[in-house]
C-alpha cells in the first residue's frame, strides 16, 4: 500500500511533538514493508533536510499564502517570484520569525485554507493535487489535523481514494483567535469531515472533545494511544542527588514555562530540595525572546540562575541524553495537550512525569502508570508536587518501571502502526466495495 502523509512543517525551529510523532510513524509504515512518504506544508518539516525519507516539494509555502492572503497584487505573481518565496532559505527563515506559528491573526487564512478550492489558496491545492496523481498515486492520503480538511474533498474526488485525518491539538490554535471566528470554524471544519473516511485521536478525552466540537459520528473516531520506539531511548533509574527537573517543549507562555520557573523557585525557597536543578530545552521562535528573558532574570533575583541549564541549539529532536541526569519531565502547559509526546520520550527513557490535572494528562499518567498530576496548575501546587515525589524515592523508582514497561508492551510504535494500518485497510477496502456496488 502508498500512504502519502500530509504534515504541516515548522521548520526545526522548536519541540513539535506532533511532528515528530507524524515523521516516525512514516518511518514506521516503511519498516512494515508499505510505501509511505511525508509532505510538508507551509514550511520544511526539520531544519536538516536530510531527515526526510526524499526530496519532496514543500506545498502551500507559508510565505507565499500569507502574502496572496493579505495583498491582493501578490495573487498574480510571476513564477520565478513564487519559486523565490517557496525556497528553502527564505522559508527556513520564515520559520524563526514571529508569527510563523502564530494562530492569532491568522483567522482569515485558516479560513481560506479550510474553504479548500473556493480559498485564494486554489492554485496551491491543484498543484498539490497533480502532484500526488502525476509523482506519487497513493492509495491513501493520511492529514495530520483537522485544519488540513479543505484538501480532502479535491484528494478524494479526483484522485477517488480515501482520505484518514488524525486529530491533536486542533484546539489550541482555533482558541487562540478572536472569539468571533472560533464558532465559524469549528462549524466549517464539520462541514468538511464528511470527505474524510475515518478519524484517528490520541486519547478519548480528545475524542469526546472533537465530537462535541465538530459533530463526528462516534463510527468515524478510532482512538490509538500513540507510541514511540523503545529501542531509541537509553532507561536511567531517576537520580535524587541532585533532584533534576526537566522541561521539554517550546519556551513559551502556552506550553507553561512561567509556572515552571516560578514553581523552580518556589521549590527552592519554601522546601528542603534546595539543591534542585532544572535542564531545559525545546526550542523558541523570535516571538519568545522577550518572555524568556523575563523569566531568567526572575532566577537571577534570587540567584538561581547557576541552576539552570539550556541546551539551545534545539534541531527538532531530543538527543537520549537530555533524559540521563533527570529524575522528573514537568511541561505545566497552560491548557493541557490531546496527548504530549514529550511524556511518551521520558518514560522510555525511565523518567517519570509530573503534569498538571489538564485535558489527556491525567488518562495518560494512569494507563501508563509512570507519572503523577497536580492541580491546580499553579507554581506552589507544582512544586508541592516534585516535593512529594522527591521525598519517596520508592514511588520514583516503581513510576520509572512502570512507564518503561509500558512503553514497550502498550504504547510501543509498531502496535500504534499496526492499529493504523487495520484502518487504512478497511478504508481502501470499503472504497472498493463502495465501486463494485455502483
Amino acid at each position: 500500500m502508498k500512504i502519502i502523509n500530509i504534515i504541516p512543517g515548522f521548520g526545526g525551529a522548536f519541540y513539535c511533538g506532533n511532528c515528530q510523532r507524524d515523521s516516525d510513524f512514516t518511518k514506521a509504515l516503511k519498516e512494515t514493508g508499505h510505501q509511505a512518504h511525508t509532505l510538508p506544508i507551509y514550511l520544511p518539516l526539520f531544519a536538516d533536510d536530510s531527515q526526510n525519507e526524499k526530496e519532496v516539494p514543500v506545498f502551500y509555502g507559508a510565505v507565499n499564502i500569507y502574502l496572496k492572503q493579505k495583498f491582493k497584487i501578490f495573487r498574480k505573481m510571476p513564477k520565478w517570484l513564487y519559486r523565490f518565496f517557496d525556497s528553502s532559505p527564505i522559508l527556513k527563515f520564515a520559520a524563526k520569525k514571529s508569527g510563523s506559528t502564530r494562530a492569532k491573526g491568522l483567522e482569515e487564512m485558516t479560513l481560506s485554507m479550510l474553504m479548500g478550492h473556493e480559498g485564494y489558496q486554489k492554485e496551491e491545492l491543484q498543484m498539490l493535487i497533480d502532484y500526488l496523481r502525476d509523482h506519487e498515486k497513493p492509495d491513501v492520503v493520511h492529514l495530520s489535523n483537522a485544519l488540513l480538511l479543505g484538501l480532502a474533498h479535491k484528494i478524494k474526488t479526483e484522485l477517488n481514494i480515501p482520505v484518514v485525518c488524525s486529530l491533536q491539538d486542533e484546539d489550541v490554535w482555533i482558541d487562540a483567535m478572536e472569539k468571533s471566528w472560533q464558532e465559524r470554524l469549528w462549524k466549517l471544519m464539520g462541514e468538511k469531515a464528511e470527505d474524510v473516511s475515518a478519524f484517528i485521536t490520541v486519547s478519548d478525552y480528545f475524542a469526546n472533545l472533537m465530537k462535541k466540537n465538530m459533530n463526528i459520528p462516534d463510527e468515524k473516531i478510532h482512538v490509538f494511544h500513540i507510541g514511540v520506539d523503545p529501542e531509541k531511548y537509553y532507561y536511567n533509574m531517576p537520580k535524587l542527588d541532585p533532584p533534576v527537573i526537566g522541561y521539554l517543549s517550546r519556551m513559551n507562555k502556552g506550553n507553561g514555562f512561567e509556572v515552571l520557573i516560578d514553581a523552580f523557585i518556589n521549590l527552592k525557597d519554601k522546601t528542603e530540595f534546595k539543591n534542585a536543578r532544572l535542564r531545559v530545552t525545546g526550542g523558541k521562535t523570535s516571538d519568545d525572546d522577550r518572555f524568556i528573558k523575563k523569566q531568567i532574570a526572575k532566577l537571577k533575583k534570587r540567584g538561581y540562575h547557576h541552576d539552570i541549564e539550556f541546551y539551545s541549539g534545539f534541531s527538532s529532536t531530543v538527543s537520549p541524553d537530555f533524559f540521563t541526569t533527570l529524575t522528573v519531565l514537568s511541561v505545566p502547559a497552560l491548557k493541557g495537550e490531546a496527548f504530549g509526546l514529550y511524556q511518551l520520550e521520558a518514560m522510555a527513557s525511565g523518567i517519570p512525569t509530573v503534569q498538571p490535572a489538564l485535558a489527556a494528562f491525567p488518562e495518560i499518567a494512569k494507563v501508563l502508570g509512570g507519572g503523577v498530576v497536580y492541580e491546580p496548575n499553579s507554581p506552589e501546587a507544582l512544586s508541592a508536587k516534585w516535593a512529594e515525589v522527591f521525598s519517596d524515592p520508592d514511588i520514583l523508582k516503581q513510576m520509572s518501571f512502570n512507564g518503561r514497561q509500558s512503553i514497550r508492551d502498550k504504547f510501543n510504535l509498531k502496535v500504534y502502526t499496526g492499529r493504523i494500518i487495520d484502518v487504512y485497510n478497511e478504508v481502501t477496502s470499503s472504497g472498493i466495495r463502495k465501486a463494485v456496488n455502483e
